[in-house]
């Protein structure tokens, strides 16, 4: 007889209840900038819709379909060929920014795809190797391919790349990785982090005006002010500290109950991208205290549910699978978060599910599609 699954109600509910409300805020959050750009109020709550429907849809059928269907070297290995392949693509076409692969009117990141994919492999890989977890046969393979995707995706997205760098962590530590291999791993990963920060003057003028502001100690370091100049090659980086200025300002302004939704004023073209990376600032300024901690509550709900389905998982793909999908999704968000509450320098990372973007928005729907037929296994 075929068993009868249970539905996650929780993680579905929690799901659905953030995709909708991500579609009302982001409203509120860009009518105004909509509307001075593209004569509409709509353009950017539009756009998200036809992403929105399409995703629900990869949402449902990878809720129905079998986790351990993807458990198959052919679906493994194809997803990560895949994008690298559209990585690379990607590199050569958008040469100014090296992010978007543009059909027309729609544009994709293959940086977003690489978070499901990476996971998928890494189940996948970890569960076949997992009684070697700690041979070169298993850690070369595994670093060559983690590595590749990294490699690919920081050139153009820091942020996304820390998340798969942790995402990849904590697999393989839960995996049984011996924990001299980890010191090495989070060597290796800082190394490369201040690399490719020094390589980009705007990301080393983040990193600075958030650890610096005054530029007292650079100025100690390097007299000459090379560094400083350096810096400043980027128009982006004259004022790196405004967005988080003008973000905890709406933070601030909100109190317990918020101004109301369309009330917020620093939407108003004070606070720079308050549709994508900042969101969650008019989400504080419109619906305070009260909105801001829902947002983290749902977060929350789904760690809980995406721990508690890798626990309770009987194979090894399974539990992998949802504790990847679950870190890459809950520590986006959270470092969305903490930029906006001006606990880490600014990145360019959208605050899944709310945020616009429709590759984000695909990318996280069709994970927690995924994770919800591993939670439904669980029981």
């Amino acid at each position: 007889m075929a068993q009868t699954l249970k539905t996650d109600w929780t993680l579905f509910g929690t799901t659905i209840g953030m995709a909708a409300f991500g579609a009302v805020i982001l409203y509120s959050a860009s009518s105004v900038i909509a509307e001075l750009k593209f004569g509409s109020v709509w353009h950017f709550v539009l756009r998200q819709a036809l992403w929105l429907l399409p995703s629900l849809g990869l949402m449902m059928f990878l809720k129905r379909t079998h986790y351990k269907k993807l458990q198959n070297p052919t679906v493994a290995f194809a997803a990560i060929g895949l994008v690298l392949m559209l990585l690379g693509v990607v590199f050569f076409v958008d040469s100014a920014h090296h992010r978007w692969l543009r059909m027309g009117p729609i544009g994709l990141q293959p940086s977003e795809l690489a978070k499901p994919a990476l996971v998928v492999f890494l189940a996948y890989f970890v569960a076949w190797r997992a009684q070697a977890i700690n041979t070169r046969y298993t850690l070369y393979p595994a670093a060559l391919a983690v590595g590749l995707v990294i490699l690919a995706v920081v050139v153009a997205d820091l942020g996304t790349a820390v998340v798969l760098g942790v995402t990849a962590t904590v697999v393989f530590f839960v995996a049984g990785l011996h924990w001299r291999f980890c010191l090495i791993a989070a060597g290796i990963a800082l190394t490369g982090l201040v690399l490719f920060i020094c390589l980009k003057p705007y990301r080393l003028a983040r990193v600075v005006g958030y650890l610096d502001p005054g530029y007292k100690i650079i100025s100690q370091i390097d007299p000459g002010g090379r560094i400083e100049a350096y810096m400043h090659q980027s128009l982006t980086s004259r004022d790196t500290s405004y967005q988080s200025e003008q973000s905890k300002i709406a933070v601030g302004t909100g109190g317990v109950i918020g101004a109301g939704l369309m009330q917020g004023r620093q939407k108003l073209l004070y606070l720079p991208e308050a549709h994508t990376d900042f969101i969650y600032a008019v989400v504080s300024e419109e619906m305070g205290m009260v909105g801001s901690l829902g947002v983290l509550l749902a977060f929350g709900l789904i760690l809980w549910r995406g721990l508690r389905a890798a626990v309770r998982m009987p194979d090894d793909f399974g539990r992998y699978l949802a504790l990847g999908i679950t870190t890459a999704i809950v520590v986006q968000g959270f470092m969305n978060i903490s930029v906006v509450l001006g606990m880490m320098p600014t990145k360019g990372i959208p605050l899944p599910m709310i945020s616009s973007g429709g590759s984000s928005l695909l990318s996280t729907l069709a994970s927690l599609g995924i994770l919800m037929n591993v939670s439904e296994h669980a029981g």
